[in-house]
């Protein structure tokens, strides 16, 4: 075997000087020295490893050997082979540092069939080859390119029906469009009426703001409306958020007709209504939003997280007017400058060209196959055909189980107790894993 420790290696190879000299198959002090690397930091997740032809050349070794090399490490988990594109460090999940599998995040499954780093590597070489690259790395006041919102308004289209692009604002994610909205519309002090279960990104903001919140009683469809109407008409109450499909995290969707109680009660009390829509665009067909019905008094939020990948960090807001939608803008410019304009630019392409619709299928296929697999393992647990998550009414184990969960403490407003757990089913990157810690779920005591 040749010497590598001294030889001017490509990039990528200098790993190639830890293969050492001596006793043992020389395929196994190959793998030996690559996984030094891995676990040193030398080679990072992602990272493309030199072909194996090239590798054989600078060690001086049979092709096979450095073959059954790299066969060895992908065995381990080490790298992970991409048809007609190389070797490359494959990245290891949070349950495989932790020893945990992960039920705790709610992210969109990989889309069936698909991949995402080949449409991020296709989208993002398109904007480059028709932008200027110094444009995308520039500060972008505003609300968004014309472009962008009509992208928007397109996405938002499903179910919100024609939406002007005047009224779309393009944010930084959900959280970053739900504290702009509270910034435009509440004073500290104020009270908001929030589900009794809710998102915890939401609470936090309205503490941020110090704004009151007043849990709301809900049923299998969400919030109450009589209930609703009761704490509109004692406390004063202008605002009231609702997640009115596949509410997070008890799943409870908003029938048509409970979707119209809750638009009736707002408006006879004069009160706007904030929907986080995070995932009205998976069922298919989409709902009729809250925005459809009542477009004058709703700000629509509608993220890319729950329904493509979270990495875009973007989120669609539909305000009520153009004039709302100008100050809305304002207000997301102080609270985070604006969404990375890169990301912003492949979300309209996506858009554009199919792409979204076509990941949006492959999560909604991908999802629907989870969902089968949780109903088959954990048949109490609650939650619609297809739905990211399911929802527990007990508790459910975790890291003594091996298991990362949500609990309902997580999403308790003020002064409500709740027992239970949300169980998300997109975050572990295999369905076998998924299955694996529904099984300790099942298991785990009532």
């Amino acid at each position: 075997m040749g010497d590598a420790r001294d030889a001017v290696l490509p990039a990528g190879a200098a790993w190639l000087r830890r293969v050492a000299a001596g006793e043992g198959p020389i395929y196994r002090r190959v793998f030996e020295a690559l996984r030094g690397a891995i676990a040193d930091g030398e080679l990072s997740a992602g990272e493309q490893l030199p072909p194996q032809r090239t590798v054989a050349g600078l060690l001086g070794v049979d092709f096979t050997t450095v073959t059954r090399a790299y066969a060895l490490a992908r065995e381990q988990g080490l790298v992970e082979g991409a048809a007609g594109r190389g070797t490359f460090v494959r990245r290891r999940t949070g349950e495989e540092e932790a020893g945990l599998i992960d039920l705790s995040m709610n992210l969109p499954p990989p889309p069936e069939g698909l991949s995402l780093a080949a449409l991020l590597r296709e989208a993002t070489a398109g904007v480059l080859a028709r932008t200027d690259p110094a444009t995308l790395m520039a500060y972008h006041a505003g609300p968004g390119s014309l472009a962008q919102r009509a992208a928007g308004a397109a996405w938002l289209a499903p179910g919100l029906g024609v939406v002007d692009p005047e009224r779309v604002v393009i944010c930084a994610g959900a959280q970053a469009a739900l504290s702009a909205i509270l910034t435009v519309e509440t004073a500290p002090g104020d009270t908001v009426i929030v589900e009794a279960l809710t998102y915890p990104g939401l609470l936090a903001a309205l503490a941020a703001r110090g704004v009151r919140a007043l849990s709301c009683p809900m049923d299998g469809e969400g919030i109450v409306p009589e209930a609703l109407a009761e704490r509109l008409a004692a406390r004063g109450a202008r605002l009231v958020v609702v997640t009115p499909t596949w509410q997070n995290p008890t799943t409870a969707t908003m029938s048509p007709a409970r979707r119209a109680a809750i638009v009736d009660v707002c408006a006879a009390a004069g009160a706007r209504i904030l929907e986080d829509d995070a995932y009205g665009r998976l069922p298919d067909p989409a709902p009729a939003a809250l925005a459809r019905l009542a477009p004058e008094r709703t700000w629509h939020v509608a993220t890319l997280a729950k329904a493509l990948t979270p990495g875009l960090r973007i989120a669609y807001v539909a305000a009520p007017d153009a004039a709302g939608a100008a100050r809305l803008a304002t207000a997301g410019h102080a609270l985070c400058q604006m969404p990375a304009p890169l990301m912003a630019a492949v979300a309209t392409a996506w858009i554009r060209d199919g792409t979204a619709e076509a990941i949006l299928a492959g999560v909604r296929a991908e999802a629907a196959a989870r969902r089968a697999l949780a109903a088959e393992i954990l048949p109490e647990a609650i939650g619609p055909d297809g739905c990211l998550h399911v929802w527990l009414e007990r508790a459910a184990g975790g890291p003594a189980q091996g298991l990362s969960l949500a609990a309902a403490s997580l999403f308790a407003a003020p002064g409500v107790e709740a027992r239970g757990a949300r169980l998300s089913l997109g975050a572990p990157g295999k369905r076998a894993i998924l299955a694996s810690a529904l099984r300790r779920v099942a298991g785990s005591p009532a």
